[in-house]
């Protein structure tokens, strides 16, 4: 049987992809895992939910700004490769895989040093910091898009296998979507989420698609908005007397994405790798909005990769207006032979085997 590390953390969008590797990897080669994260970060909960052993280190991120707590910063890196490496010497894996996230500097920098064969996965155009840094100690990058290549020092490491799309987006036919859903067969469906913890401004400009299809038949809004957002959402489509439309679905969290994913004809989302990744498996038309403060701007980049191919259309979070949304969406649902374009487009960018080309890649490694 073989053993491997994965490493990520910090948010879902690096977590979920290295729970996506662990289980192929399970189905393909047996392999048994041990994941190493953060004290501090969401792994803490979804990865011990998820059924597997979780390490932490006490490492946290370096923030922007020069202070006095660089020091503390250094102290607890230089302490987590120690702890890294004993946990290499108890575990012994055949490979280390990082999925991004600072806690993974330390974890793959003491296997590199060890001689143990080591993986990244670097789901961005944009690459973050440290899966910058690691390119150049890592035996091999797994890259999400092709555009991402050049950002590398060493290009010859790198190669080209889409990002991890969980088993059940694919699962899904979108007759049984819209029967689990109640959604007439023949609606038109906008799935719109911005995020687990939602946007504020895409929250704000679905009211007006809300106003728009708030009596038109043939046409079901499923909008996402994030616990957080969800109340003040709720309260101000009240106000608007735009509550209570079984159409118009508004909803704080969805626990089904695979299944709305699969009856939707038209996203509106953020351009997080994740999501995108799921879109364009499924062949998704879409409308993104990128998280500006995302790190270096990363989520404008992924989207522009979409647009660039015809499969989306992308507003800048600074742009964004009720009105624009609206008319877009509405242009689109008029446009069949349009939105088929975009789909085919859309299915042309989607690797729904990536989970599978990483595991080979990771597997390859070991020898």
């Amino acid at each position: 049987m073989t053993r491997a590390i994965l490493s990520g953390g910090g948010t879902g969008g690096h977590i979920y992809p290295a729970l996506t590797i662990a289980e192929t990897m399970q189905q393909m080669y047996g392999t048994e895992f041990l994941f190493v994260g953060s004290e501090h970060g969401l792994e803490t909960d979804i990865v011990p939910a998820a059924g597997y052993p979780l390490e932490t280190l006490p490492i946290r991120g370096i923030e922007r700004r020069l202070t006095w707590r660089h020091f503390t910063t250094f102290a607890l890196a230089a302490e987590s490769v120690v702890k890294a490496n004993g946990l290499l010497q108890r575990f012994r894996p055949d490979v280390v895989i990082g999925t991004g996230g600072y806690v993974c500097g330390p974890v793959l920098l003491a296997a590199a040093l060890r001689g143990i064969p080591t993986l990244i996965q670097e789901q961005n155009v944009i690459p973050g910091v440290t899966n910058r840094i690691l390119g150049r100690v890592v035996t091999r990058i797994a890259l999400g898009y092709a555009e991402a290549r050049r950002h590398f020092f060493q290009a010859d490491k790198c190669v080209v296998t889409g990002n991890p799309v969980r088993p059940e987006v694919m699962s899904v036919r979108r007759e049984a979507a819209r029967r689990e859903l109640d959604i007439a067969a023949d609606d038109f469906v906008v799935l719109a989420a911005g995020g687990s913890r939602g946007a504020r401004a895409i929250n704000e400009a679905m009211e007006t698609v809300f106003q728009q299809y708030a009596e038109v038949s043939g046409v079901t809004v499923l909008h996402v908005s994030g616990k957080s957002e969800y109340e003040r959402c709720r309260a101000r489509l009240e106000e608007k007397g735009l509550s209570g439309h079984r159409h118009l679905r508004l909803i704080p969290y969805l626990e089904q994405m695979p299944t709305a994913l699969a009856a939707a004809d038209l996203a509106v989302f953020r351009a997080g790798a994740v999501g995108l990744a799921e879109l364009t498996a499924r062949g998704v038309p879409s409308i993104l909005i990128p998280y500006p403060y995302a790190t270096a701007n990363h989520q404008l980049y992924n989207a522009n990769v979409l647009e660039r191919a015809g499969a989306a259309e992308v507003i800048e979070n600074r742009n964004l207006r009720g009105e624009d949304l609206a008319t877009r969406i509405e242009r689109l649902r008029r446009a069949p032979q349009e939105l088929q374009r975009m789909a085919s487009a859309s299915r042309l960018l989607g690797r729904p085997q990536a989970a599978q080309a990483i595991a080979e890649l990771a597997f390859s490694l070991i020898g």
